[in-house]
């Protein structure tokens, strides 16, 4: 059964949050070491899902589809090796895991892009592709809402998976640290003294 008169601008804003998404998770790969290949893997998600969201019709261009289809592939076979990596060697919840987290993303990509590929025979889709739509599109944001609230788990994070306010806050707690011991320092220094002086 057709969905109404609403699809349309749902599946548009769907695509658009999501082209967010993979825009915003592109920039945040700066600091990673291999910052280079996961740019990529972001950005052109963004670039087609944003395509979606202009003209829902372009999923059924031969270029469009071409480069989804490749772009698929390539996030199902990187997905498929760290889920057996992660399998082999995580002993805790695997969102801790750098991996785990590479794993998350390559897992949204793909279910992405393969519901816009899908959609190439009915652009708008159906209640149940515009449910699944909604559901994907707001995975990654309560994701997000989790791990940015979840403290404890960001704090055991390797430097680069750290923002900027993070890493000043670090910084900062460090200095305070390092004033507190040199204050202390300097009054066992002082106590010394005084008691040298007495004998």
């Amino acid at each position: 059964m057709a969905a109404g008169r609403w699809a349309p601008g749902l599946w548009r804003a769907c695509n658009w949050l999501m082209a967010a998404f993979f825009a915003l998770a592109a920039v945040v790969q700066v600091n990673d070491p291999d910052a280079e290949v996961w740019v990529m893997v972001y950005m052109i998600p963004a670039v087609l899902t944003l395509l979606v969201g202009l003209n829902p019709l372009v999923t059924g261009n031969f270029i469009w589809k071409s480069v989804s289809a490749i772009h698929i592939f390539f996030c199902i076979t990187w997905a498929v090796g760290l889920a057996y990596y992660l399998l082999l060697h995580t002993q805790q919840n695997i969102i801790h895991e750098e991996e785990g987290r590479e794993l998350f993303g390559l897992v949204i990509i793909t279910a992405w892009m393969s519901l816009c590929h899908s959609s190439s025979k009915k652009p708008v889709g159906g209640r149940i592709q515009l449910a699944i739509a909604v559901v994907i599109a707001l995975f990654p944001l309560l994701s997000w809402v989790y791990i940015y609230a979840n403290k404890e788990m960001r704090s055991s994070w390797p430097t680069h998976c750290k923002t900027g306010h993070e890493l000043n806050e670090g910084a900062r707690r460090a200095k305070r640290t390092s004033t507190s011991w040199k204050g202390k320092s300097d009054r066992i220094k002082e106590f010394g003294t005084e008691n040298n002086r007495e004998y």
